[in-house]
């Protein structure tokens, strides 16, 4: 993986984390590099789920691709936080 993918990687995992922490209701107490993390690893596997489905490469903008992704952000915060709160 080149330097710009890295870059753009970390750039979506922001976008993504944000979002699913948005999509949460209440306040979550992660920090923000777990924000990031969570968002990178949910782009990534988001991204592999709809390239399975068959909706990855469509025309234009991958609605559905983002919506995965965004699902899988908010489940990871909440999990993430979840676990915080345990220990």
């Amino acid at each position: 993986m080149e330097i710009s993918g890295i870059i753009s990687a970390i750039v979506i995992g922001i976008v993504i984390g944000t979002l699913g922490r948005l999509v949460l209701p209440g306040r979550q107490r992660i920090g923000v590099l777990w924000t990031i993390a969570v968002g990178i690893a949910a782009a990534f596997v988001g991204t592999g789920i709809a390239t399975g489905l068959g909706v990855a490469d469509t025309r234009g903008i991958d609605w559905i691709e983002w919506l995965i992704q965004i699902a899988l952000a908010a489940a990871g915060v909440a999990a993430l936080e979840r676990f915080k709160a345990r220990t």
